[in-house]
């Protein structure tokens, strides 16, 4: 984990690798928790032995959204800026979901900071706006499952 000690050490950062994360294994009850909280039950994420049958990855696969929840707690393995009281997830201004990832399979994130600024530039804030660029990888795999362009607001 790389730590950062106030956000101005954390923007002096800006355009480099923020690491990545651990391998964490994408469970058939986690993908059902998702369905269910979700109410996405599509037969490709809920039901393995249609999924085996006929899908065309031969197994249940984890909604792409379920993919991109994970951000919070993969970003939380990847980084932390001691001084931030508070973070909110602000958005996206890019999400792709450009491969699967089947129940079993080991999912990590690997982060960069693309830039961050002042949440409010005509204020004396103490807040900043960083752009963080995801790419979600499945273990073995060449091509991530999803890429994602996040906001996010940290606020010392």
């Amino acid at each position: 984990m790389q730590t950062f000690a106030n956000l101005a050490e954390f923007s002096a950062h800006a355009g480099q690798s923020l690491g990545e994360s651990d391998y964490m294994t994408i469970t058939q009850e986690m993908i059902d928790l998702f369905a269910q909280a979700t109410g996405d039950h599509q037969w490709i994420h809920t039901d393995p032995e249609r999924a085996t049958r006929e899908s065309p990855y031969k197994s249940p696969i984890a909604h792409g959204f379920l993919t991109l929840s994970l951000a919070p707690k993969l970003l939380g393995e990847i980084y932390s800026v001691d001084s931030v009281k508070l973070a909110i997830n602000y958005g996206a201004n890019k999400i792709r979901f450009t491969n699967a990832v089947p129940v079993g399979s080991r999912l990590r994130a690997k982060a960069w900071l693309h830039h961050a600024e002042p949440q409010n530039k005509n204020e004396d804030g103490n807040g900043v706006r960083a752009i963080i660029e995801c790419a979600f990888e499945v273990e073995g795999k060449h091509k991530p499952a999803c890429v994602a362009e996040l906001i996010t607001l940290l606020f010392e």
